[in-house]
Order: C-alpha cells, then structure tokens, then sequence
C-alpha cells in the first residue's frame, strides 16, 4: 500500500531534487526518505476542559501506567523508509477546470497505486504542461483519461528500467 505525502515541507523536498523521468505532460521526483515529523506535539489533555467538571472516575480506564504522558519522539516517528508515499501537485494554471485536475489526480494514484515494485521514499508527480484544450475540449472524456493513463504508465516503464538494469 502507498502511503500520501501531506505536508508541504516534504513536498518542498521532493520536489527541490532533479526529475526521475520525464513525459510530455508529467514530471515524477523522488527522494529515499521517509515523510518528516510534525512540528507540533500532539495534545497530552491535561488542560481544563471548557464544559465544566469532568467527572471522576475511581478506576482508571487504561491499564497502562503511561496513560496520559505524550509519546516520545521515538513512538511519533513515521514509518521508516521501507514504504512508498506518493504525492501529486497539479496545478490550476496547467488544469484551469476541477474536474480535469480531479481527473488527473485519479489517474496518478491508480497507475502508481498499481506498481507493486515501487522502491520505498517519497514520489512526487507533477503536471508541468497543460493538455491541449482543442484536442481535448471535454473537462473530463474518456481520450482525455486514456491519453493521462497511457502517458503516466509510460512514465513508470521509464522508472523500472534503471532498476532493472542495476538488479
């Protein structure tokens, strides 16, 4: 299963490192890292809540002495590299109609989502020309999924050979 890149700094990361292939419409970035940690620590509850008096329990609900002590840094960490996180950007001046960007987003995590031997780090793809609107007047028509599809799983063969040759 591939994981999803969510925030932005590991994008930023992704996406400062040289393409891995190239396609007429797509662009496909990778580094073989692991996705970064949140800035942010998670909430402890150990603030006063707003609605009042919490009422008090004589038996603890969980067992485990640790209940209300924040996880270290080590239990927050994502998994480690051994895992794929794919990530998509396409932008608005490359797609200016919703339904062709939903359209592409979908094709990205169906081809990618079917390679079985992805190597493990983060995956960018990114849209970087926009598809001929006069070839393609429909927002979303089956020439337009057929061409994304077709182009995108050309780009994955581009992806495989180096492994091949290096296996």
């Amino acid at each position: 299963m591939i994981g999803r890149i969510v925030r932005s700094a590991d994008f930023e990361r992704v996406l400062g490192s040289p393409s891995r292939a190239r396609s007429a419409h797509f662009a496909v970035h990778h580094l073989a890292v692991s996705p970064s940690l949140p800035k942010r620590r998670p909430s402890t509850g150990t603030r006063d809540l707003s609605t009042g008096d919490a009422p008090i329990h004589p038996q603890p609900v969980d067992e485990t002495p640790s209940a209300n002590v924040a996880p270290t840094p080590v239990e927050m960490a994502p998994a480690a590299p051994d895992r794929a996180w794919l990530g998509y950007v396409v932008p608005k001046r490359h797609a200016k109609r919703a339904v062709t960007r939903a359209l592409l987003k979908r094709q990205i995590r169906a081809v990618f989502g079917d390679l079985p031997d992805l190597p493990p780090g983060l995956w960018v793809v990114r849209l970087r020309m926009p598809f001929d609107r006069k070839q393609f007047p429909s927002a979303s028509s089956d020439a337009l999924r057929a061409a994304a599809r077709a182009e995108l799983q050309q780009l994955t063969r581009k992806l495989a050979r180096p492994q091949a040759a290096a296996g």
